[in-house]
């Protein structure tokens, strides 16, 4: 499997890596993986939808 890191991600998701950084820390990216105390991510993974934004907060 292919790997990218943080800053790789946050590059391609257009947000900070230490929002991605957050996002691994609360395991919502499947297939994140922690190494010698770097994150890797699967090439594949899609960005967490963000619950502090209106578009992602669940429509009452």
């Amino acid at each position: 499997m292919d790997y990218m890191t943080l800053k790789e991600a946050s590059e391609k998701w257009g947000v900070s890596s230490r929002q991605v950084n957050y996002y691994c820390v609360e395991g919502r990216i499947p297939g994140a993986v922690k190494m010698a105390g770097v994150w890797l991510l699967p090439k594949d993974a899609v960005k967490p939808v963000d619950g502090r934004t209106k578009e992602g907060r669940a429509q009452k």
